[in-house]
């Protein structure tokens, strides 16, 4: 199966984890709660998008943006 790319701009730091909706270009806007250090944001990140979409984390990855709030995510389904 072909994987699935989706484009996302985080905002680490935040209150809550959560998707708070789409830009006009289709970019998901994600809110992170984990802190943009160390990669933690990024973690959090794949831990929110597995449970989202219902996948392993393993399944996930970041394929563009791992220092940059605009990302280009691969999710690969079985």
């Amino acid at each position: 199966m072909k994987p699935v790319y989706l484009n996302i701009k985080i905002s680490a730091g935040a209150q809550k984890t959560a998707l708070k909706g789409k830009l006009s270009n289709g970019t998901l806007k994600i809110s992170i709660a984990a802190p943009p250090e160390k990669g933690k944001a990024n973690a959090a990140l794949i831990k929110f998008l597995a449970s989202h979409f219902h996948v392993a984390p393993q399944r996930i990855s970041i394929e563009r943006g791992a220092n940059n709030p605009l990302k280009l995510i691969k999710i690969v389904y079985d």
